[in-house]
């Protein structure tokens, strides 16, 4: 027999999820039942235990599924049905998706290709001090990095370069030194660095003397055969490395910079290569997110074994946790063979793939089902939406909605203003809005976002007011 799973709902719901389980023809049975609230989402646990226990309990369920939003211990009404009660998704147009249109990564076959290290570099290390250096690589280290690479700067001294050394390693982090001064490359080396970036064919012969894994750049930009010699070299001598076409500039012979990489691996399968992305993601006027899901798509391909990653400018503060999980996304999406959509929503921050959970329409509906002075909110197609008992308002201006309520009392006004607010800039950018919920941004915010219902709402418009 097919499993048989009953949704719990409210008055405004329930329609809806009787057409979008129709829609869906589930290979489950299905049974609807209205819990006897007026909005589902403000159900609790505790509600649906009273209301379930005098009604005769789930009947013939084998499964029991509440609104994404209910709220309360939900082992506790398993345990007191007998059968597993469980949250669906927040909104209803989410819930074939719920059941299995969402795709999920199989794991990587066996052999694939490791995802790539991530060197964050601090640029400006000479300037700071040893306890500076450390609260940044703590950072950086949060957000992903798997090297924390110390950057020198030209004409400028690094006099505590080995005491930074020391003190990461002793942090726990792994370490790259990053310079153009080969005494600076030997220092950091011996204090135990476990990078250093970068050597040419001409200097190559300073590896002999260190046991730090050597980054390999052409001699002049864009010299793809004196690198392969310098790669072949330490190949042959069974030494690891990894090899950097150098990645320029768009403007700057990008495409043919990237074409070096391909080239390279053509020529070296085998090889370990590092690409730099700064020249790209710092010297760009667009947002990182967009340019690092490419970027590591092209690492993930070519199977390059690390990124070295900075974020100097203020547009690419998050440039590490971006590449991060654009490394997630895109080598989990390689290593299955499958295009990287529906995946994961972490790069998705200023638009989402369904923005909006209800049609105007639909909204509509439910607007002339409100029998209460509560105001809900909710963003469409044609704009944002408020309505109540009193009034379905339709429009794109905050403050022109504004000016058609009726609102005296100072902290329901605060509260209408601040969700009128998210409402404008989902619907300006096609976002999903969930009323008393902060906007999800992805990757660009790091705080999750927070359900600010239980502080936001005012006290004028108690959550349990519709039941």
């Amino acid at each position: 027999m097919s499993e048989r799973i009953l949704f719990l709902t409210g008055h405004l719901a329930e329609r809806r999820l009787r057409q979008v389980l129709d829609a869906m023809r589930p290979a489950f049975a299905w049974e609807v039942r209205d819990i006897g609230v007026q909005v589902a989402g403000l159900m609790t646990a505790d509600l649906v235990h009273r209301r379930l226990a005098a009604r005769g309990g789930v009947g013939q369920a084998d499964r029991v599924l509440l609104p994404g939003r209910c709220r309360g211990d939900l082992d506790a009404l398993s345990a007191a049905f007998g059968v597993p009660f469980e949250r669906g998704p927040d909104e209803l147009i989410d819930l074939p998706e719920h059941f299995g249109a969402a795709r999920v990564l199989p794991p990587p076959p066996e052999g694939a290709a490791p995802p790539a290290l991530i060197f964050a570099e601090i640029v400006e290390a000479p300037t700071l001090t040893v306890p500076q250096i450390l609260e940044r690589a703590a950072a950086l280290a949060a957000d992903g990095a798997d090297v924390i690479d110390l950057g020198g700067l030209p004409g400028t001294p690094f006099p505590h370069l080995e005491e930074a050394v020391q003190a990461l390693a002793a942090a726990g982090h792994r370490v790259s030194v990053d310079s153009g001064d080969t005494d600076e490359l030997r220092r950091g080396a011996a204090a135990g660095a476990a990078f250093v970036l970068s050597l040419t064919e001409e200097t190559l012969h300073l590896a002999d003397a260190m046991t730090a894994v050597p980054v390999l750049i052409p001699s002049r930009p864009g010299d793809l055969d004196s690198l392969e010699r310098a790669a072949r070299r330490l190949l042959d001598a069974g030494r690891p490395f990894y090899a950097d076409p150098i990645l320029d500039p768009v403007g700057s012979g990008f495409t043919a910079s990237v074409v070096r990489y391909h080239e390279l691996r053509r020529r070296l399968p085998d090889a370990p290569m590092l690409m730099g992305v700064g020249n790209v993601t710092e010297l760009t006027d667009a947002d990182t997110t967009g340019l690092s899901a490419i970027l590591m798509a092209m690492v993930a391909e070519l199977a390059i074994g690390a990124v070295l990653v900075v974020q100097v400018s203020p547009h690419c503060r998050h440039a590490v946790r971006e590449a991060a999980a654009a490394r997630r996304l895109m080598h989990g999406a390689v290593a299955a063979g499958m295009p990287p959509a529906r995946l994961d929503p972490a790069l998705l921050c200023l638009r989402d793939r369904r923005p909006f959970a209800s049609t105007p329409a639909e909204i509509a509906e439910t607007a002339a089902g409100i029998r209460d002075p509560n105001f809900r909110i909710e963003v469409s197609s044609d704009g944002v939406h408020v309505y109540n008992r009193d009034g379905h308002h339709v429009g794109t201006d905050p403050f022109d909605l504004w000016r058609r309520l009726s609102v005296d009392d100072p902290s329901h006004a605060f509260y209408l203003g601040v969700e009128m607010a998210r409402a404008q800039i989902a619907a300006q950018l096609g976002k999903r809005y969930a009323q008393d919920r902060e906007l999800a941004w992805g990757v660009a915010v790091r705080e999750p976002p927070a359900e600010s219902g239980r502080h936001a709402r005012p006290p004028s418009q108690p959550q349990e007011a519709a039941e």
